[in-house]
């Protein structure tokens, strides 16, 4: 499995680009924000999801691990293929749809071609249920100690699972604190969190 990739842009087409690594170019899908950011010539470093079919291989390209979690994630869900991941990624940053999936904000869902009602329901519906779990996951055994660093420790744990750093997660996690959003439950102190990431 291709993990990530460090090269030279040898081409930009409509939809993808290619990366120069060693003497091989690697076609890679990548959103229009990366498109628009790159040109020939120009060292690039991007995160990849290898997909492997029986009938297609293809590489998608992403600027952060962030990113490339939330494509995988994306991708557990019924109907979604990674066109339209992709389409959901280029459409806005990880954090604010993460936060419109736990608020089951489904018209930001919809404004991305490919997802309608139908689509954007079961995003919500299979995602929200898969953030719960890695927040449930995150809580520490027995509830020992509660208090504001273990409140804190939940939503960091919550944020990893979704493909923040410990640094990022922490950070968010603090400002929510500080913002007041230091009680409640577990989604809601997350949602918070998640805004504070996204500069809300």
């Amino acid at each position: 499995m291709i993990a990530s990739l460090d090269g030279v842009v040898g081409a930009v087409a409509a939809d993808s680009l290619v990366l120069e690594v060693g003497g091989v170019g690697y076609r890679i899908f990548v959103a229009p924000a990366v498109l628009a950011a790159v040109e020939p010539g120009r060292r690039l470093r991007l995160h990849t999801h290898h997909l492997v079919r029986e009938d297609l291989q293809a590489l998608y390209g992403f600027r952060t691990p962030e990113e490339l979690g939330f494509f995988g994630l994306l991708l557990t869900v019924t109907g979604v293929g990674p066109k339209v991941a992709l389409g959901l990624l280029g459409s806005r940053h990880v954090a604010d749809l993460q936060l419109a999936i736990m608020a089951d904000d489904q018209g930001l869902l919809t404004a991305v071609p490919g997802v309608g009602r139908r689509l954007a329901a079961r995003i919500v519906l299979e995602l929200r249920e898969k953030v719960a779990a890695a927040g449930i996951a995150a809580t520490t055994p027995g509830g020992v100690g509660a208090g504001t660093l273990l409140a804190e420790g939940d939503v960091v744990g919550a944020l990893q699972a979704l493909g923040y750093t410990l640094a990022e997660a922490r950070e968010a996690a603090r400002h929510a604190r500080a913002g007041g959003a230091g009680t409640g439950s577990l989604e809601d102190r997350v949602k918070a969190a998640l805004r504070s990431l996204s500069g809300g």
